[in-house]
């Protein structure tokens, strides 16, 4: 299903598509990956991917920033096919975290120069700001930060790249309760403050905090594109399923 791209997001303002897929397909023939997905994706918030294991949720989300190639179809971003793009240039402008945070030897700041040689003192001190971490952490080895503390770095790292879209595959999976909700509070905050994100979810209370668009997958194929409140009513009760249509959003107190 393909999503109309001047529709009105939940701001009420109308939005552009930030990627567009044209019967895009990943795989072979006797192993499809992805089959033949027909989707445009909103370029404000967060979109939440969602689906079954195996349902292709971090083959798509490579897609878009050309870790991964489609076999058949086109991957476009701004109208232009991402094969066109230099791929360093393009994750400059799609930036991407992942659901373990890759933390490279040395400290914190010269993990933060991994994205931005050039970068300052003062502009590094600002990002582990920006991210909720303590400035003083900048002299500290990374790899003794916490894994909580290792992923807001990495998105710190992202963010150096001044990206126009975050790419999040799962990135509260390797995370405790507590840590979890503050990443989760990050992504609201960055997506809040004009970097949309596309974000791999399994947990639908997660979904249902933070999705202000919903992508769903199962078997390789594109299930359903909403809102979330429009996939609450949808007559598949698969897609009310995976929603978690029938499912309270927990307050903050509540357990995850």
């Amino acid at each position: 299903m393909a999503a109309d791209s001047t529709k009105s997001a939940g701001s009420g303002h109308p939005y552009p598509a930030a990627f567009e897929l044209t019967s895009v397909s990943v795989g072979t023939a006797n192993q499809p990956i992805l089959r033949d997905i027909n989707v445009s994706t909103p370029v404000e918030g967060i979109l939440a991917v969602a689906g079954p294991s195996g349902a292709g949720k971090s083959t798509f989300l490579r897609l878009l920033n050309r870790l991964d190639d489609p076999v058949a179809g086109t991957v476009k971003l701004a109208g232009l096919d991402l094969r066109d793009w230099d791929p360093a240039t393009l994750r400059r402008h799609v930036a991407m975290v992942f659901q373990r945070a890759p933390v490279f030897a040395g400290t914190v700041l010269d993990n933060l120069r991994v994205a931005d040689p050039q970068v300052t003192d003062d502009r590094a001190r600002h990002v582990l700001d920006h991210v909720a971490l303590p400035t003083e952490l900048l002299d500290r080895p990374a790899d003794r930060l916490s894994g909580g503390e290792a992923q807001r770095m990495s998105i710190a790292r992202a963010l150096l790249t001044a990206p126009e879209i975050l790419l999040a595959d799962e990135p509260t999976a390797a995370l405790d309760g507590d840590a979890r909700r503050a990443v989760e509070d990050l992504g609201r905050e960055i997506a809040d403050g004009g970097v949309p994100i596309v974000w791999i979810t399994h947990d639908t209370y997660q979904l249902r905090r933070l999705a202000d668009h919903v992508l769903l997958l199962a078997d390789g194929e594109l299930l359903a594109f909403g809102r979330l409140d429009e996939l609450d009513e949808h007559p598949d009760p698969l897609v009310r399923s995976l929603v978690g249509a029938d499912k309270p959003t927990p307050t903050d107190g509540a357990p995850l």
